[in-house]
């Protein structure tokens, strides 16, 4: 019974965490929707019900998955150090909070971005279709859509995915996480954030094909991997700040400079 107490607090922060992070995934989805129409709208063309129906159903399940997510990435990986370190202490009214990287963060999710960029123009089939989606227009699009990579994406893919990959890994081992096993776990993590950015991409009238899908998970997979060691090393707050960079130069800065 002596170790109840330390554990109940946790689960409390635990879930009040998660369910900030469900109420941000909720708005981050709202802000997401002007970037959905400007770059997919034969698809708002055909809706098979009232716009505001979609939308509610959309935001409904953002916070239903990301607080089921978030609250199970919160859990699993508090055993192997992994989480929100800087929320957590905010929300226990913490007045020590870990130290903080967030220049590094934001640099190096920058640079991922910047590495995307150069290396896109080495893959025939997507210059065409980025250099359409350029202007003040899409700037400021990007710049709302932004928010959901980097709430709703950081959350799935790294607070949960990387996480559960890290337990599971580690169960092999006495449940003790060595290295290896965070690098496995950021690289898969990378990979299905790549993955996931297929149908979207596609949507957009990219060619279906073989090179352009190994093209867009592997240019994504690059961001996933920096986004991914930054949480492993700082929390999800840092890789939040990462990947809301990134998409900063994806999606603002490059359009204002024309592509």
């Amino acid at each position: 019974m002596a170790t109840l107490p330390p554990v109940l607090p946790q689960r409390r922060t635990h879930l009040r965490l998660a369910l900030y992070l469900a109420i941000a995934a909720m708005a981050a989805s709202l802000l997401l929707q002007p970037y959905l129409m400007a770059t997919m709208p034969h698809a708002f063309s055909r809706l098979p019900m009232p716009y505001w129906q979609i939308l509610l159903i959309q935001l409904l399940q953002a916070g239903v998955m990301c607080f089921v997510l978030a609250w199970a990435g919160l859990t699993l990986g508090a055993r192997h150090g992994l989480g929100a370190p800087w929320l957590q202490a905010w929300i226990e009214h913490r007045h020590a909070t870990p130290p903080g990287r967030w220049a590094v963060a934001i640099g190096l999710g920058a640079a991922s971005s910047v590495a995307v960029i150069a290396l896109t123009h080495f893959v025939p089939g997507l210059l065409p279709h980025q250099a359409g989606d350029v202007g003040t227009g899409m700037a400021w699009r990007g710049a709302l859509a932004s928010f959901y990579g980097g709430i709703v994406e950081e959350t799935m893919c790294r607070l949960f995915v990387v996480s559960l990959l890290v337990w599971l890994l580690a169960l092999g081992n006495h449940r003790h996480a060595v290295t290896w096993m965070f690098v496995a776990a950021i690289v898969i993590a990378a990979i299905l954030f790549g993955a996931g950015h297929l149908p979207g991409a596609f949507a957009m009238g990219l060619p279906r094909t073989a090179a352009t899908a190994t093209s867009i998970i592997g240019l994504n997979a690059i961001v996933g991997v920096v986004c991914g060691g930054i949480y492993w090393k700082y929390g999800l707050e840092h890789a939040i700040a990462a990947h809301f960079s990134a998409d900063l130069v994806l999606h603002v800065i490059q359009p204002l400079l024309g592509g």
